[in-house]
């Protein structure tokens, strides 16, 4: 026979969320065309900077080939601007002679100065049409390099949008690649547990496709909430093998909190079909069946929720020859 007290119990929370890999690339097209190669399916491996598809875009190699070309126009007019320099600074030079023997009048002198002047401009001119031309031939040669579609990270193809032949467009989503080496449980938390979830919350977390239950901690925590479910998500990491993206998990949360409740040892609970009950001893050492409300379970004792209150006297082991109304005999 035991005495029913109150005793302070760490208070818990058990959330549900899903598994998610921590890095997940969203491969999309930056150019239209239509998919001519497609080397890929849900479930293949990849590493970074595979080929995943190409994509036929003949606007964009058109363009490249337009930027080559004038490069070569741009080279071309800096070859004779350049010509044009070298004939105005001979030509400078032999009238100089002839001015400082004064065979020639000032204003023909100063007028191939200008002469002069004027071809070293049209070099600069050129110089810099032939630069933009090179910048504009490196920005389409990237243009027509979107039409290869590559892996940016190593990991699982989950999902893929397109098949082979189909026309797309930019920003259009092409496939889902995770991963594989880093997951975490993204748990959904009632706000009511805002000040109560912090970075460091040890997390119980069970993964009932893998029948694995692992220890962990809250790693993060997404400081805004959801409007619309007054909810916000926790990420916990997790080192498991096996693990998937979208796997459902379950979580308890051990709250940084205490709470007065009862306890009393397992073995002196049972049940009666649908219902669960203790046996009581009253003051006249009469044993009475008492249906009771059961809560957590913590180590060799539960939570009592309802149906007693403390300083009650209970049978502490359950016994099958007991029977309501019988007189405790010590």
């Amino acid at each position: 026979m035991v005495t029913v007290t109150s005793s302070e119990l760490a208070q818990t929370v058990e959330l549900s969320g899903t598994v998610r890999a921590r890095t997940s690339a969203l491969v999309a097209a930056r150019i239209p065309g239509t998919v001519s190669l497609l080397q890929v399916r849900e479930g293949d491996r990849v590493r970074k900077g595979q080929l995943l598809a190409r994509l036929e875009a003949q606007e964009q190699l058109a363009q490249a080939g337009a930027a080559n070309a004038g490069i070569e126009e741009a080279q071309r007019g800096l070859d004779e601007a350049l010509a044009q320099r070298a004939l105005a600074d001979a030509t400078l030079s032999r009238f100089q002679v002839l001015y400082d023997e004064q065979a020639l009048t000032r204003q023909e002198f100063e007028t191939r100065q200008t002469e002069r002047a004027l071809a070293h401009q049209r070099v600069a001119r050129a110089e810099a049409r032939l630069r933009q031309a090179r910048e504009n031939a490196r920005a389409a040669g990237a243009m027509a390099d979107y039409a290869r579609i590559t892996a940016p990270i190593s990991g699982i193809i989950t999902s893929k949008q397109v098949d082979l032949g189909v026309t797309v467009f930019p920003g259009q989503p092409l496939m889902t690649i995770d991963d594989e080496t880093s997951y975490q449980l993204e748990l959904v938390v009632p706000e009511s547990y805002a000040a109560l979830v912090r970075p460091g919350t040890p997390v119980q977390v069970s993964l009932d496709t893998l029948q694995k239950t692992v220890n962990a901690t809250v790693a993060e925590l997404v400081p805004a909430a959801d409007p619309a479910s007054r909810t916000f998500t926790a990420k916990v990491n997790l080192r498991v093998s096996g693990l998937k993206s979208g796997l459902f998990g379950r979580a308890i949360l051990a709250l940084d909190t205490t709470r007065a409740t009862l306890l009393v040892p397992k073995q002196a609970i049972f049940e009666r079909g649908a219902l669960t009950a203790v046996w009581t001893v009253d003051q006249t050492d009469t044993i009475r069946m008492r249906l009771v409300k059961v809560g957590k379970a913590a180590g060799g004792q539960v939570e009592i929720l309802a149906g007693l209150t403390g300083g009650e006297r209970i049978v502490a082991t359950h016994r099958t020859t007991l029977v309501d109304g019988a007189k405790l005999v010590p």
